[in-house]
């Protein structure tokens, strides 16, 4: 069966969409929010529009440190559908008091909305993934997170796309994103009226509201199963990844391929292709199954094609100010970026797939949502992490093609820790491999 079929499914089609049209309202208001900033709002306050991104950035990320663990205990404690449908309640209001914001060109409402956002985004998370295993089966696991990351990362392409344009227009650019963020929240709501009933997890357990002692409470309940634990700094490291290659390559086309913004927008859009093709291959090449041995395949190509980015270094010069996308398409060395960054994407989803099969299967019911919720902090820490070395990079005026390098090499280190130390993925590797080798011979 493929994974197509899913939306299909009343038990599936209601959660995609609305974990779809969520994350393309967060991108849309994200985006709208960071031009906003650095065309309008930066000189009204006089405050430098990076530093203003930067804070905005941080707002959005707080959220994940602060109530991940009440997000986690809350998921596990409670019916799943009711409280989806409470939060897409709460994005309606969010983006009700966003369009006040935007016409009254309040930095303060704005940068609270965003803050809201992450809040809204954080306790959503542990319930999406943690409702996955009570409506899927096992053998639909790794389709269905498939699924999701590709409808995720074309979600990011297409609100990034939407809220650039709309913000945009002259005179009536804050009018359309006003009413576009309350739109969008309005049909999510409407799609997770569809969602079925999951049952809590542990209903009897008794809420710790006391943030520190509780976020502690889950990172160790996370510790003590040394397979689990691994498993969500796998999945951390694929966001640092992602977060470092989707905040250079605005840059990256900028200031060493010297194109215009449709030029960006192209390299982000093969960067998000790939993610969605490799999550969506994933099912095929796993067999239906959690498949631990694609693991290490994406994870050499996380090196492999980062470090061809270096090598390809700068390219030629363009003449005559920034090339568009007709003449980025006139250079090999561009056309073998372009591949590089969908390879890229590609081997993400090969690799980050697996590992959130593998977290929802082998977590204990009762506890899923927690330790969803742990990864959250985790990977909130990891992009915060990325975030930093590549400011403390460029200050030291490293190029963005040696960021590249480094990349490379921080992946192979980090994942020849984790493998070492997590020997199944490369056994499970080395079995997967046997298997498609002697299904090539007995074709021959």
């Amino acid at each position: 069966m493929s994974q197509f079929t899913l939306l299909l499914s009343s038990r599936f089609l209601p959660l995609f969409c609305t974990q779809f049209l969520g994350a393309l309202n967060d991108n849309v208001y994200k985006n709208a929010l960071v031009i906003f900033i650095a065309f309008t709002l930066a000189d009204q306050v006089g405050i430098g529009g990076s530093m203003l991104v930067v804070i905005a950035s941080g707002l959005f990320i707080l959220p994940f440190f602060l109530f991940s663990a009440t997000a986690g205990q809350i998921a596990d404690k409670f019916e799943k559908a009711f409280l989806i449908r409470n939060i897409k309640i709460a994005e309606i209001l969010i983006m009700c008091l966003a369009a006040v914001g935007f016409m009254l060109q309040d930095l303060y409402i704005l940068m609270t909305v965003l803050f809201l956002m992450g809040m809204q985004s954080t306790f959503f998370g542990p319930l999406k993934y943690g409702i996955l295993p009570q409506h899927l089966r096992v053998n639909e696991l790794i389709g269905g997170n498939g699924m999701i990351q590709m409808g995720t990362y074309l979600a990011i392409l297409v609100g990034t796309i939407i809220g650039g344009v709309l913000i945009a227009m002259k005179g009536a650019g804050i009018f359309f994103v006003s009413a576009t963020v309350i739109i969008l929240a309005v049909l999510g709501w409407k799609a997770s009226q569809f969602i079925p009933r999951a049952e809590p997890a542990d209903h009897s357990m008794r809420m710790d509201w006391n943030i520190i002692r509780q976020t502690w409470r889950i990172m160790l309940y996370s510790f003590e199963d040394r397979g689990i634990f691994i498993t969500i700094i796998a999945i951390s490291w694929f966001w640092f990844i992602g977060a470092t290659f989707l905040s250079l390559v605005p840059g990256y086309t900028r200031e060493i391929l010297q194109g215009n913004e449709l030029v960006a927008t192209l390299l982000l859009f093969a960067f998000s292709v790939g993610i969605g093709s490799g999550s969506l291959l994933c099912e095929t090449l796993s067999r239906a199954r959690i498949e631990p041995g694609l693991v290490p395949m994406g994870a050499a190509g996380l090196t492999l094609f980062p470090l061809d980015l270096f090598i390809v270094g700068s390219p030629a010069a363009a003449v005559g100010g920034q090339i568009d996308p007709l003449h980025f398409f006139q250079s090999w060395d561009h056309i073998r970026i372009l591949f590089d960054l969908v390879l890229i994407g590609f081997c993400g989803g090969l690799y980050i797939v697996p590992l959130y099969a593998m977290i929802q299967h082998r977590s204990s019911p009762d506890h899923r949502s927690r330790v969803i919720a742990s990864a959250n902090i985790l990977n909130a820490l990891f992009m915060v992490f990325s975030a930093v070395i590549i400011m403390a990079l460029l200050y030291y005026s490293v190029r963005i093609t040696d960021i590249f390098l480094v990349v490379a090499v921080m992946n192979l280190l980090i994942v020849g820790i984790i493998f070492l130390r997590h020997a199944e993925f490369i056994q499970s590797f080395n079995a997967l491999f046997r298997y498609w080798w002697g299904r090539r011979n007995a074709l021959e």
